[in-house]
């Protein structure tokens, strides 16, 4: 369960509350670490608010999907109810499914660990309130994979906003992709094309625009 700032407030600015993209990172992070295949979807369930609420689904040994839990930001109803701090978020996973897929897999392999310094790339992008953040993502990753030969190493959401600025029934979601050679310092130009590649795909699936400035 998530209340209060997940980040402190200091010198370096204001801090930020905890809110139900958190909530769902959370549960992201306990799939990552037993790396199981998994995929999130936007979702109604009691007791989450219905706008809030995303499905954590894992693909289990057979292939099939099975949902493994929910996370988000708590129905304003429950949060009055149980006397919680506004807005309080909450992850809930079935460990008994994702301990049954994680049995399945093989042994995990050391990764190869690259000598060359990581490239970044940032960028924000205006999608309709209702695109799910996970399928922006999915989608600049696929872009940008075909791109680069293998070279991306991650896709992070890291703000997202609503507001005048972006309109009515928008969001803008940034994202920061980071990339690696094992051979090789990347240069501007191979990062970019990749970067290019990655939010033209986005535009493709979700119809994601490129915001100014990024």
């Amino acid at each position: 369960m998530l209340a209060g700032n997940r980040e402190a407030s200091g010198w370096w600015g204001p801090g930020r509350a905890a809110g139900w993209q958190d909530a769902i990172e959370a549960a992201r992070e306990v799939l990552r670490v037993a790396r199981v295949p998994y995929r999130v979807e936007q979702d109604q369930h009691e007791p989450w608010h219905p706008g809030r609420c995303a499905a954590i689904l894992v693909t289990g040994a057979d292939g099939a999907e099975q949902l493994a839990g929910h996370a988000g930001e708590l129905h304003p109803r429950v949060v009055q109810a149980f006397r919680l701090p506004d807005r309080t978020c909450a992850m809930e996973v079935d460990l008994s499914v994702v301990g049954a897929a994680a049995a399945a897999l093989p042994p995990a392999q050391a990764p190869a660990i690259s000598a060359f310094p990581v490239a970044t790339q940032d960028v924000a992008l205006l999608v309709r309130e209702s695109v799910p953040a996970a399928e922006v993502a999915s989608a600049l990753a696929a872009g940008a994979a075909g791109a680069d030969g293998g070279l991306l190493e991650e896709v992070r959401l890291f703000d997202i906003y609503t507001g005048e600025q972006v309109g009515e029934g928008n969001k803008s979601l940034a994202y920061r992709l980071r990339f690696r050679a094992p051979d090789r310092t990347l240069t501007d130009e191979e990062t970019s094309a990749a970067r290019d590649a990655a939010v033209a795909e986005a535009a493709r699936r979700v119809g994601a625009v490129l915001r100014d400035g990024t």
